[in-house]
């Protein structure tokens, strides 16, 4: 858990620090440095979806071509 919260630590961070280089604002880097990892998580679910979806074996049924 340790290892976890400190990657996200380090994630926000840097999701700061590069939205207030490019912006000079505190107020954009905070918020996108807030935002941007909830999003990320919310996308990063669907790829693991999309990948365990590819990973299934293909049953008889599903190699059927439908009518």
């Amino acid at each position: 858990m340790k290892k976890t919260f400190s990657f996200g630590v380090l994630h926000m961070s840097v999701a700061f620090t590069v939205a207030y280089l490019m912006t000079g604002s505190l107020l954009v880097g905070g918020a996108i440095a807030l935002v941007e990892p909830v999003i990320n998580t919310i996308a990063y679910f669907f790829h693991e979806k999309f990948w365990e979806s590819k990973s299934q074996p293909k049953t008889a049924a599903t190699l059927q071509p439908s009518v």
